[in-house]
């Protein structure tokens, strides 16, 4: 059945935790307060600091030390651990200032999409992202701090045992004509390309297509290892550009890593690679100041990439094509690889996207499992489009996608 795990430092909000701990029992759900305190002071919660402590990698005494910030975060990565190695977990809330908020939400951040999470927070009326990331958090702004019970806690503490409550009973029903569902990247400039791939999948497919702003690949990738999304056409990389020339669209380091975890089949192209994401013009780093800049709009600027940047690009994906065991396809569109990379277009520059192609075609190790294909099209024309979903079905139909 799983239990509902309550977590907090016990050291200072104990009181707290058990009030919402009782009413989740009361709803007739099984409980595990679990104590996150890096003072390692006495416990009496099911779980206390030296045995999450102890899932720390170098052990316990990495985790209890003088310096408050290294301590929160050497227990975060213990909590994370701990929480990684559970098969009981139905749900977690936690409750916490800026230190507890930023101790807990890594491991609600590691659990799979779909898994209840509520984070009670002094942080929640401000900028969540860095707590929520790509993970479904449900953050609720405390009003008062979390320091001790009084009128205004005890209504907050309240709603949110009930919200998690609810959450962990009232399970969302899956459809009964549930199709498989796959993800797909999509940038304005790549647009007409995944409309026309999935105009023609969404009978067959729950096609979910993500903004690759940063936040969207890191969701995708997300839903991915959560076992959510079974299949992958990646037609817009273009993340890999603001991780490696600092723009501020990036996925991170892990960008495709759950690709490579988890084999699923995967299509690929380079779409938007001919662009860095900036905000306003003036926040343009200087050293890029004499550049091709374009400004989308009042809040966004484009960098066209070089080709020594987009050899460093291609190398960069193809090492990431090298580690995955499932079946790849990668598609280069010789034409152009954005609605402004082409003849007439701010970002024409065929020299850098031949520097690209055949960085990723020198990197990536082709077999019978990994392909690298050109063609001459630009990504946005039907034929290009058509390529893709051809060699998605190709894939597919050889790996049985079944999720």
């Amino acid at each position: 059945m799983g239990k509902i795990y309550v977590v907090g430092t016990c050291d200072t909000k104990d009181s707290e935790l058990r009030f919402v701990k009782k009413l989740i029992e009361d709803s007739g759900l099984k409980t595990v307060l679990a104590d996150v305190s890096t003072t390692n002071k006495h416990s009496k919660a099911d779980v206390t600091p030296p045995q999450i402590a102890s899932h720390h990698s170098k052990g316990a005494s990495a985790v209890f030390l003088d310096d408050r910030g290294l301590a929160v975060e050497a227990m975060a990565s213990a909590f994370q651990n701990y929480i990684s190695s559970r098969d009981d977990v139905k749900g977690i809330i936690g409750l916490g200032g800026s230190g507890g908020t930023a101790l807990i939400t890594p491991a609600m951040r590691f659990l799979p999409v779909g898994t209840p999470k509520v984070m009670v927070s002094t942080m929640a009326s401000g900028n969540t992202a860095p707590y929520v990331g790509p993970s479904d958090i449900c953050m609720m702004y405390s009003v008062t701090d979390v320091a001790g019970l009084n009128r205004i806690s005890r209504q907050v503490l309240g709603n949110a045992a009930n919200a998690i409550v609810g959450m962990a009973v009232r399970q969302v029903p899956l459809s009964s004509n549930e199709k498989p569902a796959i993800g797909l990247t999509m940038f304005g400039v790549t647009t007409p390309c995944v409309t026309y791939i999935t105009e023609r999948l969404a009978e067959t497919y729950d096609c979910l297509v993500f903004h690759a702003t940063g936040t969207g690949g890191q969701s995708m990738e997300k839903l991915v290892d959560s076992k959510l999304i079974g299949g992958v056409i990646d037609v817009t990389t273009t993340e890999v550009c603001d991780l490696l020339l600092d723009g501020v669209m990036s996925a991170g380091e892990d960008r495709l890593g759950s690709i490579i975890r988890t084999g699923v089949p995967y299509v690929g192209s380079c779409g938007a690679l001919d662009m860095v994401n900036f905000g306003a013009r003036a926040t343009v780093p200087d050293k890029y100041q004499n550049r091709n800049l374009y400004m989308h709009n009042p809040h966004v600027t484009l960098m066209r990439t070089t080709p020594d940047e987009n050899r460093l690009i291609g190398e960069w994906i193809g090492h990431k094509l090298n580690e995955c065991s499932g079946p790849v396809s990668f598609y280069l569109p010789e034409k152009g690889v954005s609605l402004m990379d082409v003849h007439g277009k701010a970002f024409h520059d065929p020299y850098a996207d031949a520097a690209l192609f055949e960085a990723l075609e020198k990197t990536v190790n082709q077999n019978s499992n990994r392909q690298i294909t050109r063609l001459p099209h630009n990504i946005n024309d039907p034929e290009f489009a058509q390529a893709l979903l051809s060699g998605f079905i190709e894939l597919n139909q050889s790996s049985k996608l079944k999720t």
